[in-house]
């Protein structure tokens, strides 16, 4: 069964400690959250005093997401707020096998991201660092967006490399994940998946996370 991580991109801005507390007890397996920093990607989310501001009330993984520029200046910054994980980009950072020693080396979980146009073959080099690699099915930047089709295959060929290798390394999609696509994404090869209207866009979101996962469930036969 897919493990499914809301992304903060998507919750109520007005009333964010309690949007991030109604997902304690809904069976979410960890928070996304998204930094983009105008750059990288044409949009402006949040940093790291939000992070640090949502940590003392949730008990959640924080599945930090950096969609920025040069991400190795920041990776400290958020760590000492809150970050379980941080996932930079490979198209991002000049030396990302680096990074992610760094990463790893300050005791949280690396990952590395791809875009939709990005080859799975650059993975292969960085697969001794990764804990999670990250594949997006839309192009970062913002939320809301449709799922890309041809992203089951890219999935399937990340999945390829992965299993070839023996490394234990899971595999997130992030991007316009919902009951119509959930099935293809797990039965392509994914652990783990982003949802952001799917989860927040409900009014109960342990009934939209248990809807999810039943579906990965029921295609998977168990």
């Amino acid at each position: 069964m897919i493990a499914i991580a809301p992304s903060l991109l998507a919750a109520d801005f007005t009333r964010l400690g309690e949007e991030v507390r109604s997902l304690e007890n809904s069976g979410a397996s960890m928070l996304h959250l998204d930094i983009m920093d105008g750059n990288f990607v044409p949009n402006i989310s949040f940093g790291p005093d939000v992070v640090r501001q949502l940590r003392p009330i949730s008990s959640l993984f924080f599945d930090v997401h950096l969609m920025i520029s040069n991400a190795e200046r920041y990776i400290d910054r958020f760590l000492e707020a809150g970050a379980d994980g941080l996932t930079v980009h490979i198209e991002a950072v000049a030396h990302p096998e680096e990074v992610l020693k760094s990463i790893r080396a300050k005791g949280a979980k690396a990952a590395v991201s791809i875009k939709p146009a990005t080859p799975s073959e650059v993975l292969k080099p960085l697969l001794p660092w990764l804990d999670m690699i990250l594949v997006m099915s839309v192009e970062p930047g913002f939320g809301g967006q449709s799922f890309l089709p041809e992203s089951v295959e890219k999935i399937k060929a990340v999945k390829a490399i992965v299993q070839e290798s023996g490394c234990d390394i899971l595999i997130q999609v992030d991007g316009g994940v919902n009951i119509h696509n959930i099935a293809q994404v797990s039965m392509a090869g994914a652990d783990i998946a982003v949802a952001g209207t799917a989860v927040f866009g409900q009014k109960d979101r342990k009934e939209a996370i248990q809807s999810l996962q039943k579906i990965t469930s029921e295609d998977s036969g168990s």
